[in-house]
C-alpha cells in the first residue's frame, strides 16, 4: 500500500509529553545524548552517508537550555540552539535547513527536525507574556513559557486550509502567487479566520483568490508547516456553477484551469510546488486518482 502521507508529517518518535514536567527523568546522567542543534536562522547540522543524509545529532551540556522533543529507540532526543562557529559545531560541514533536506531524510528524524524547528520558531517569536508584557522564560522542557505573574504560554499552531480544486472530470484550478516567480504554481490555500470551521475557509478562500463557488469539499490529509507556525489542512473541493475564473489581483498574479495532460506532459509539467509540501502530495494523488 503506498504512503499517502505528506512528507512533513512522517513521524516516528514519542512525544512522550508526560515526560516534560518530570525534572527527575529529564535530568537523569546521559539524558541529553541525542540533541539536535538549531541556529538562529534554523539550520541544522547534517552528516553525508553511503546510506544518504543523516542529522548529526550531540550531547548537550547540563547548563545548555534544553527542549525534549520525545523519545524514540530507547533514548530521549532534544534539541538546543547553537550557533554554527561555536566551539561544540565548528567542525560540522554542512548545515541545511528543513526546506532542504525534509523530504530526504528517514522518517524518524523528519518527525524530529520538524517538531524541533516549530519549537525553536515559537521560542523565537514568544520572548514576552503576551498578556502583561513581562518577558517570559521557558519551563517543563521547553514546551511551556511563564513569566513572572505565572501567565502560562503554549506553543501556537495557526490554521490554514489548502485545496484542490477540481471541474468533476479532468481539471483543476492552479494559481500564482503574487509574491512567487514567474512559472511557479500550486493549489489555492489561505489561513482560517477566527470563528471559523475549516470547510467554511476554504469556500471563501476560493471565492475571493479566484471568484469560484465550491460544493462537495472533501478532507485529503494535514501536514505540520513549521515556516513559522502553521498546520496546513488539505482538501478538494468541486467547483460548481460557473467555471470562470475571476482573479483577485492582490492575492493571485494568474490563475489557470489545467488539465492532467498540461500537468504531466505540457507547460506546467515544471511549475508545481517541491515535494516537501502538501499540495505537491495533493496533486500528484489527484493525477493519479488516489484522492481519499
Amino acid at each position: 500500500m503506498s504512503d499517502h502521507r505528506p512528507v512533513l508529517s512522517r513521524a516516528a518518535h514519542d512525544r512522550a509529553a508526560l515526560r516534560r514536567q518530570d525534572g527527575d527523568w529529564l535530568a537523569q546522567p546521559g539524558r541529553r545524548a541525542a540533541s539536535l542543534p538549531v541556529t538562529g536562522d534554523y539550520l541544522v547540522p547534517v552528516l553525508h552517508t553511503p546510506d544518504g543524509l543523516r542529522l548529526a545529532w550531540r550531547a548537550a551540556r547540563d547548563d545548555e537550555p534544553w527542549v525534549f522533543l520525545g523519545n524514540h529507540g530507547g533514548a530521549a532526543y532534544g534539541m538546543v540552539r547553537a550557533a554554527r562557529d561555536s566551539g561544540s559545531y565548528a567542525d560540522v560541514e554542512h548545515w541545511l535547513g528543513l526546506r532542504e533536506v525534509g523530504a530526504v531524510l528517514s522518517e524518524a528524524e523528519a518527525g524530529l527536525l520538524v517538531e524541533a524547528v516549530a519549537l525553536a520558531q515559537w521560542h523565537d517569536r514568544s520572548p514576552f507574556c503576551a498578556q502583561c508584557g513581562q518577558p517570559s522564560e521557558a519551563v517543563e522542557a521547553g514546551w511551556q513559557r511563564r513569566c513572572p505573574d505565572g501567565h502560562q504560554h503554549f506553543p501556537r499552531t495557526d490554521p490554514a486550509v489548502i485545496m484542490l480544486v477540481h471541474d468533476g472530470a479532468d481539471r483543476c484550478v492552479l494559481g500564482r502567487q503574487a509574491v512567487w516567480p514567474v512559472g511557479r504554481f500550486s493549489i489555492l490555500a489561505g489561513f482560517v479566520e477566527a470563528g471559523e470551521s475549516a470547510e467554511a475557509a476554504v469556500a471563501r478562500e476560493v471565492a475571493e483568490e479566484v471568484g469560484l463557488v465550491v460544493t462537495d469539499i472533501r478532507y485529503a490529509g494535514s501536514q505540520p508547516w513549521p515556516f513559522p507556525q502553521s498546520l496546513m489542512l488539505g482538501f478538494t473541493a468541486l467547483a460548481a456553477g460557473d467555471l470562470t475564473l475571476r482573479v483577485d489581483q492582490d492575492e493571485i498574479a494568474e490563475a489557470h484551469w489545467v488539465s492532467r495532460e498540461e500537468i504531466t506532459h505540457g507547460a506546467f509539467a515544471s511549475a508545481l510546488p517541491p515535494s516537501l509540501s502538501i499540495a505537491h502530495r495533493i496533486i500528484t494523488d489527484w493525477l493519479s486518482g488516489d484522492l481519499p
